[in-house]
């Protein structure tokens, strides 16, 4: 088999990460009972308290591996061998990814199918969303906004006065291909060149930066996601992000024919899991009253189960009206959302 040179050194270097992963997890380990292998591409900490709880209450350890990228293809190059059990990404996309590179295994489980709407998991059970963002717009205080909606922020009103992160960004595209799933295409590709053309600066920086330009007067109005606000508005960024936060509105937009945009952190179970059982009641852990509840106000995300107590910062937002598409088919225009983003120069 020739191998390109460029791909050879890919494909090593992968080989040997996943090599040196089961070596981390120690001799044996991989396998031993009364444990489970959680591989994440979230931060470790954010969900240390979760997992610490889970192994206090069950007796089983929870081994943490932290892959900052590529899981889907990490998990597929470690094959049958590979140690890991759960699979824990943020992004729709990104779990999307998992099942179509095939690492991911059905689950019928029905504490998990009766404490997450079935638009918030995949209908075969190969992936669960945990806890929610929405799409939100940051405004000047100056503006008094009330309302607006995603189809308004087109608007010429708004010329010179819209910041936003890269549109190729995923939670810009996962936004953009909820547009196209709203109307069309066509409609989508006007919409954003209405974007391009309010945009006060180039797009870049965070989510964060938006609130930050707002209050410099770069800018009057964003997009940026839900939990950043509660980071901000906590102190948790420290006391300059805390004077972004406060030094904003947020208002809750919509589609004039839905909801609002939301995007998910979710997990699977790994195709060739050796702990499925304990995989298993990791999960369905994590949607119980007390997982949700500590997802909600140690990351300031929504929780997906009903009923469980929001984190007072997020619910001072306002209610949560979820657009009531499957969040899979708001992201089912990935592509086309990217190519777009390139088509009109909206990163120009």
């Amino acid at each position: 088999m020739n191998i390109p040179k460029l791909q050879l050194f890919r494909y090593s270097a992968t080989v040997l990460l996943a090599a040196a992963t089961m070596v981390t997890l120690g001799p044996g380990s991989a396998f031993a009972q009364n444990e489970v292998n959680l591989y994440t591409t979230r931060e470790p900490g954010l969900i240390k308290p979760l997992l610490e709880v889970f192994s206090k209450q069950s007796g089983i350890k929870v081994n943490t591996v932290f892959v900052k990228d590529g899981l889907a293809e990490r998990v597929r190059a470690e094959g049958s061998r590979s140690p890991a059990d759960v699979l824990m990404t943020v992004d729709i996309g990104n779990l999307l990814e998992l099942v179509q590179q095939g690492v991911t295994q059905k689950l019928d489980s029905p504490v998990l199918n009766a404490a997450i709407p079935a638009n918030l998991r995949d209908e075969n059970g190969h992936w669960y969303a945990l806890s929610l963002r929405a799409r939100l717009v940051y405004a000047a205080k100056s503006l008094n906004l009330k309302t607006i909606t995603y189809e308004e922020l087109a608007d010429p009103k708004w010329k010179a006065k819209l910041c936003i992160r890269s549109g190729q960004h995923p939670y810009n595209t996962a936004l953009i291909s909820s547009y196209i799933a709203h109307y069309d295409v066509a409609a989508a590709e006007q919409w954003l060149r209405g974007l391009k053309a309010n945009l006060a600066r180039t797009p870049g920086g965070g989510d964060r930066d938006v609130a930050r330009d707002i209050v410099g007067g770069i800018c009057d109005i964003g997009v940026a996601n839900s939990y950043y606000i509660g980071l901000m508005r906590s102190g948790a960024g420290g006391p300059e992000q805390k004077k972004w936060g406060d030094g904003i509105d947020v208002v809750m937009p919509t589609f004039k024919n839905g909801g609002t945009h939301v995007n998910v952190s979710g997990v699977a179970i790994a195709a060739s899991a050796p702990h499925r059982a304990e995989a298993v009641k990791l999960l369905e852990y994590l949607v119980s009253d007390e997982a949700q509840a500590l997802y909600a106000s140690g990351d300031f995300e929504y929780p997906v189960k009903a009923g469980t107590k929001i984190d007072p910062i997020i619910a001072a937002l306002g209610a949560l009206k979820i657009d009531p598409r499957p969040v899979i088919a708001g992201v089912a225009h990935l592509k086309l959302a990217s190519e777009l983003v390139d088509k009109v120069g909206f990163n120009k």
